[in-house]
């Protein structure tokens, strides 16, 4: 049973993605429902996650997918894009989504997923797609599932982290202080950066003066990812 909130949002997410393909901001969806804050879109996110209507596409920002809709429940009509299909899954059951596995091409090197681009100054606003694979060594992963990210700005310098550097990251949704993590701030952007727990706040530091500590609620803040390992080319 949703909400009227809740089923607003819904059906303004499906048919956002019915005419665009792509699901609304979350500033699109506050002003829809006409709220003073991103922090209640986040709410009904995670209730509707909850009751099994939508899921999040790990690894990637502003990723919803729309699994089911309220029985009997039509959506507005709006025209659709040529060629264009909806990411919509009828039934009541979520597909799993995860990164490609790592696969073991020989004894010296492992073939890990490079799903796209991370932050590591200016949040960007997404990681992408899986694009590519790279040649890993196997004592650069532990276990577990292991993604990579080509690294975009200079804010982890002093954590030997540069720019254009390609980082290994253990898929994980929790961390302990002083990790450097692959974050996902307000569901919108995703950064790399030292997590530093304080209090009921999340603080993610950059390893460069030049950039500001940046203090978070804990309910805006979705650890995607740990750093295991690091690769550069010269």
């Amino acid at each position: 049973m949703l909400t009227e909130k809740q089923k607003e949002l819904l059906l303004f997410i499906h048919a956002r993605m019915q005419d665009k393909g792509v699901p609304p901001s979350f500033d699109e969806m506050k002003d829809a429902l006409d709220l003073k804050s991103k922090s209640g879109i986040h709410r009904l996110i995670t209730a509707l996650v909850e009751r099994g209507f939508i899921r999040r596409l790990p690894h990637r920002a502003r990723a919803i997918e729309v699994i089911r809709l309220p029985e009997n429940q039509t959506t507005p009509a709006v025209p659709k894009r040529a060629g264009f299909q909806p990411s919509v899954i009828e039934g009541s059951r979520s597909r799993e989504l995860s990164t490609p596995p790592s696969t073991m091409i020989d004894s010296r090197t492992v073939s890990v997923p490079v799903m796209g681009r991370i932050a590591a100054g200016t949040p960007i606003s997404a990681i992408q797609n899986h694009s590519h694979d790279i040649a890993c060594p196997p004592d650069l992963l532990t276990n577990g599932e292991h993604f990579a990210l080509e690294v975009k700005g200079d804010s982890m310098i002093e954590a030997g982290i540069l720019d254009g550097d390609t980082v290994i990251i253990r898929r994980c949704d929790t961390a302990e202080n002083g990790d450097i993590v692959v974050a996902l701030v307000d569901q919108e952007e995703a950064t790399l950066k030292r997590l530093r727990k304080k209090g009921t706040t999340i603080a993610l530091e950059a390893a460069n003066p030049e950039f500001k500590t940046r203090i978070f609620g804990p309910d805006q803040v979705d650890i995607q990812g740990r750093l295991v390992g690091l690769m550069r080319r010269y």
